[in-house]
């Protein structure tokens, strides 16, 4: 997957990735958007989604937005890593071109994704990659959390609810579990994870 542009500056022991996979509310992406603040050596993988375009948002930096059609054609053509189609008929997925990009400028790559994409890209890459699962203190703690964001109807807030209790049955398949009790302490390993396994 390395670029073959003689012009760029490459480090290859940087061609890793990072994966954080997490129930929604374990504080995953906070602790993501921490790790990206305080080391320049990782890029954040944007995914690619079908979901219509918000009014803040730019294609190639907080989505690349895809018609239904083209990310069909992408999924028969094999470019994707990893991809679902979850509720309302909209697809999400991971392209291999931004692992691609991303190595070619001689960073690594971190992905904040849930937890089958995550386990299927850690298969992908082997021991190249770093799969971290991010675990709240308990359930009932998730629930508050989402609770406190008000974003969720009693409906949604179920619907994640479940999903997390399913996907705390996977942690086992993870390199790392990350206890996320105290913020704090939790990414003070988890920038020690990450420099660790780069610096391998």
């Amino acid at each position: 997957m390395n670029s073959k542009n003689p012009n760029l500056t490459f480090d290859p022991k940087l061609n890793k990735v990072v994966i954080f996979c997490a129930p929604s509310g374990s504080g995953k992406t906070t602790i993501v958007k921490h790790l990206l603040s305080i080391d320049s050596r990782i890029v954040f993988s944007v995914s690619a989604c079908t979901r219509k375009k918000r009014a803040n948002e730019e294609h190639g930096k907080d989505y690349y937005f895809l018609t239904h059609e083209e990310f069909k054609n992408r999924i028969a053509n094999e470019a994707f890593l990893e991809y679902e189609e979850v509720y309302g008929g909209n697809f999400y997925g991971t392209l291999k071109s931004e692992v691609e990009r991303i190595w070619a400028l001689g960073k690594a790559v971190i992905f904040d994704v849930d937890v089958e994409g995550g386990l299927n890209i850690k298969k992908y890459f082997g021991d190249k990659a770093l799969a971290v699962f991010v675990k709240p203190p308990s359930v009932e703690v998730l629930e508050q959390r989402l609770r406190y964001r008000s974003t969720e109807t009693e409906e949604t807030l179920r619907i994640r609810v479940n999903k997390a209790v399913q996907e705390l049955q996977y942690e086992d398949k993870f390199e790392f579990v990350l206890l996320n009790e105290s913020l704090e302490e939790t990414l003070v390993v988890a920038e020690n994870l990450i420099n660790d396994f780069l610096n391998k």
